[in-house]
């Protein structure tokens, strides 16, 4: 069995640092970062497209149902909340032990990170499906648009397991460097959901005009395919680690402790800030039906700008991650700043694209009048907060892959219910303020904790090794550039 193991690890492209490495040039820097977040940012523009094609098809149906379908986005956005902490706390582990060769570490790591993530899986779906109707008073008050969201909600409660499975498996390709295999079933999948949701929306090819049921079946059909694909395309490329099950629950106690550790802050932070996007969307939720639909528009299309981000939070996991694991922190000091303001810039330059596209967009996704004009300053407001708000998400994210997880999670927990929730609530309930204004308090904290980051980041604190290689060079490097660490943070790593 481990001979076998052993040929099958040699078919993975190595992407750890030599011995020899010095630190990279900056445009061999972009090279290797293009080769894991292309792929990853098309990933995730393919997800949003296919959310975007959903509310495009959905808009012949009227704004109450696309309102309805984004507020259902919403539910499973707070269900990607509550799994996403194990992502985070397992890619640590997956792309640190990559990088200094503790396989069977990355087995069983994975192992745990499947087990906590599909309780959360499990749990969102059977609400959806048993309980749809209290699902959707939490978001609207709107008895129509309850309505609607329920019988979607019934539907693609099923596909919430498999969401959070397909996620698992790409978070530990990723930290490989396998990130094609992924984006081959994303393809696959936006592709299923578009014919079927055609198919079954709109009643073609003899089949039942179902509506927004239709897409809801769907949703669930995409994310069995893109399951199917993951798992066939590793088995044919006989990839190690995603298939070795009698491998993934070998857990000791030593490494369970580590795991929960690390990954309970970021649990805390994305439960708690889920949390807190909850009782935002649950203020928009109750606006005039006009805001209800440009912000459910909205939030499809700042899935375009977050895709981006995403493809360098994964590259700044793995390729910060591994040096760290390797023992070369100051390479992944280097790889880490550059690769945050490499992260803003693009941003900037994604939301400018999609102002200047934003009428025929809002246009297909079915707004006009005050929707329209709505949902336009939206764009306005978040084409600022985003450069910003990326830069604060790329920074906690390179923490996290560097062991350092807390840091960043109760920074942004801490403004979120000290700042933005009573500013929100506030103008909302109290001074009655305009939907836009409200909207734009969402983000009065981005600008304040960006500073607070930045000056965390040059302290390089947030540089704590779990492998063996890292751990016997961290205390030269410390003390190389003078980092002070308490004795609570010495013996955590």
């Amino acid at each position: 069995m481990n001979s076998n193991l052993k040929s099958r690890k040699d078919n993975i492209r190595d992407i750890r640092p030599h011995s020899d490495y010095q630190q990279l040039p900056l445009l061999r820097l972009i090279q290797m970062i293009s080769v894991i977040a292309i792929p990853v940012a098309l990933q995730n523009l393919l997800t949003t497209t296919g959310s975007m094609v959903d509310t495009i098809m959905l808009a012949s149906l009227g704004e109450r149902t696309v309102g309805a379908a984004g507020l259902c986005a919403q539910y499973s956005s707070l269900m990607f909340s509550g799994y996403w902490g194990f992502v985070g706390g397992g890619m640590l582990f997956f792309s640190q032990f990559y990088g200094s060769g503790e396989h069977e570490n990355i087995r069983k790591s994975y192992g745990m990170t499947i087990v906590f993530m599909m309780i959360s899986g499990v749990t969102f779906g059977a609400l959806a499906v048993f309980a749809p109707m209290s699902v959707m008073r939490l978001y609207t008050g709107s008895e129509a648009i309850q309505k609607i969201g329920v019988r979607y909600l019934q539907i693609v409660g099923f596909a919430y397991p498999l969401q959070v499975l397909a996620m698992a498996q790409s978070a530990l390709l990723r930290s490989i460097g396998q990130v094609k295999i992924p984006l081959f079933g994303a393809i696959a999948s936006v592709i299923t959901n578009f014919v079927i949701n055609f198919i079954l929306i709109f009643g073609k090819f003899g089949f039942p005009k179902m509506g927004i049921r239709g897409a809801a079946v769907g949703t669930v059909a995409a994310a069995a395919v893109n399951i199917l694909v993951i798992v066939v395309a590793a088995r044919i490329m006989h990839l190690p680690y995603l298939m070795d099950v009698t491998h993934h629950f070998r857990w000791n106690r030593k490494l369970l402790s580590a795991y929960l550790r690390k990954s309970a802050p970021i649990i805390a932070n994305e439960v708690m800030i889920g949390i807190g996007n909850m009782l935002i969307n649950i203020v928009l939720g109750h606006q005039i039906e006009s805001a209800i639909a440009a912000t459910a528009v909205f939030r499809t299309l700042e899935g375009i700008i977050i895709a981006f981000f995403s493809g360098f939070s994964s590259a700044a996991t793995v390729l910060v991650g591994t040096e760290i694991g390797a023992g070369r922190h100051e390479e992944a000091f280097s790889r880490a700043y550059r690769l945050i303001y490499l992260c803003q810039g693009l941003t900037g330059i994604a939301a400018l694209l999609l102002i200047m596209i934003h009428n025929p967009l809002l246009h297909a996704m079915g707004l006009s009048g005050d929707s329209y004009r709505t949902c336009t300053v939206m764009l306005y407001i978040y084409s600022i907060a985003a450069v910003i708000r990326m830069g604060n998400w790329s920074m906690n994210d390179t923490y996290r892959a560097a062991g350092d997880p807390s840091f960043g999670s109760m920074l942004e927990i801490i403004f979120m219910f000290a700042m933005v929730q009573p500013a929100i609530h506030i103008a909302n309930s109290l001074v009655h303020a305009p939907f836009l204004i409200v909207f734009a308090l969402c983000y009065c904290d981005e600008p304040i904790r960006y500073i607070i980051m930045q000056l965390h980041m040059y302290s390089r604190k947030w540089i704590r090794p779990v492998s063996i290689a890292g751990l016997e060079t961290i205390d030269a490097f410390r003390e190389k550039y003078g980092v002070q660490m308490n004795r609570g943070s010495r013996l955590r790593g």
